[in-house]
């Protein structure tokens, strides 16, 4: 149980406290509720860039970092395609300096030529390493667009292309902060040795003052029901063949999320799962294979993948995992199997309440589904699911035209080059 109060300011931010006086240390988080679904598919990879970005100084704070590292505090951030979360942690008793820090970005980010070219170089550099010339880096730069049609999950955090990155322009990035840069699209989260009093006084010294901007409305395409199963088989330098295989599922904020959840961990979550008794540990076509689901806020995937062993076809693979499959729409499962799923997935609430940057994120995160209480009713919802509400959502979503599948295959080498890369590991 996650206790916490909340208020709004006069200019739209919604504000929660999560007091918890066992400890000396405190978080602010902020939520900001834009992601990569957000962006114009011309222009994409505008609310990562974002990310670094706001960490380039303020007008009035040249140096973001600088200030936090005096009184003890560290930061992150990252994005996602539904959101992009700014969260800092340090001593209670210097909580003003996050505030101060947070506000002021908010309020007046420097926009500057050579600091948007300074960032434009660190994303495009990560664009390169993460997803080009990484093995497997590609894999959802190609799934997702297999995946949706029309929806703008259809392209990763990172963009479509670097070239949208590298042309970016500031008037472009302005356009982009003030749309979505506002009291009115954020959500802040106070949490830690922190009374209700004090962070309400200081929400209200430091982003009271700041315009409320322009609600975001957000209307983005619908995804259409897939009606056909989609394949693309793709040939790369890779040490071994994998696949993937994704099905359209309910979004996070649906009724049925959870059951779809753990389906798919009865399918694929630890050695125990089917996919892994049989796939890996009984037939031996796979080395790896998992099934999780992303958790989007729209309609989104439910993920299996793994990779294969060696000299394994890629399309016997692929049809072993459907077999398995469908089983799950054939009959309920055992309340037993369920049970142990659902105590899976209570551990996983449990300990994401251990770390209090966790219970600040996930408060944030249940206040933009709707309700900050979410947080507090999952272990419930959980519990609720029955056999026949998995048996129902395996026939929805586990259908063999709701599934586009990668097939990653690793390009064929000599028989040197392999010898002379097993001798290189050995030694």
């Amino acid at each position: 149980m996650i206790n916490f109060q909340e208020f709004t300011l006069s200019n739209g931010l919604r504000c929660l406290v999560h007091e918890d006086f066992t400890q000396p240390m405190a978080v602010l988080n902020v939520l900001y509720n834009v992601g990569s679904r957000d962006e114009d598919p011309a222009h994409t990879g505008f609310a990562h860039l974002f990310e670094h970005l706001m960490f380039s100084g303020s007008v009035n704070i040249p140096s973001y970092d600088e200030p936090l590292q005096r009184v003890g505090g560290e930061n992150n951030a990252f994005t996602s395609p539904d959101i992009t979360n700014y969260y800092l942690t340090l001593p209670a008793q210097n909580i003003e300096t996050a505030f101060w820090l947070e506000s002021d970005r908010m309020l007046s980010l420097a926009f500057s030529e050579n600091g948007l070219e300074v960032q434009r170089k660190v994303v495009v550099e990560e664009f390169k390493q993460t997803y080009l010339n990484q093995p497997y880096g590609d894999v959802w730069l190609k799934l997702r667009p297999l995946a949706y049609q029309q929806h703008p999950y259809q392209w990763a955090t990172i963009g479509k292309e670097i070239s949208h990155i590298e042309n970016a322009t500031m008037p472009q990035v302005r356009a982009f902060f003030q749309k979505h840069y506002s009291p009115a699209n954020a959500i802040l989260v106070v949490a830690g040795h922190v009374s209700l009093a004090e962070a309400r006084q200081l929400a209200e010294k430091w982003f009271g003052p700041i315009p409320a901007g322009t609600p975001y409305e957000r209307q983005l395409p619908p995804e259409p029901r897939q009606t056909e199963a989609r394949l693309l088989t793709v040939e790369a330098d890779v040490p071994l063949s994998a696949l993937y295989k994704v099905y359209h599922m309910p979004a996070r904020t649906d009724d049925d999320y959870y059951a779809a959840d753990l389906m798919s961990d009865v399918l694929g979550r630890g050695k125990s799962s089917r996919l892994y008794q049989r796939l890996v540990k009984e037939q031996q076509l796979f080395n790896s294979l998992s099934a999780s689901v992303m958790g989007s806020l729209e309609p989104g995937l439910l993920v299996v993948s793994g990779k294969l062993n060696q000299g394994v076809d890629l399309a016997q693979a692929d049809a072993a995992v459907e077999a398995v499959v469908a089983e799950l729409s054939a009959a309920p499962i055992e309340a037993e199997e369920l049970e142990k799923v659902k105590n899976q997935a209570e551990a996983s609430i449990v300990f994401s309440e251990v770390e209090l940057l966790n219970r600040a994120m996930n408060l944030a995160y249940a206040k933009l589904m709707g309700d900050a209480d979410l947080v507090n009713q999952e272990s419930a919802r959980v519990q609720a699911v029955q056999p026949a509400d998995v048996l129902r959502l395996a026939r929805q979503v586990l259908r063999p035209d709701n599934c586009s599948t990668l097939r990653y295959q690793a390009r064929p080498r000599e028989a040197a080059e392999v010898a002379a890369e097993a001798e290189e590991t050995l030694a």
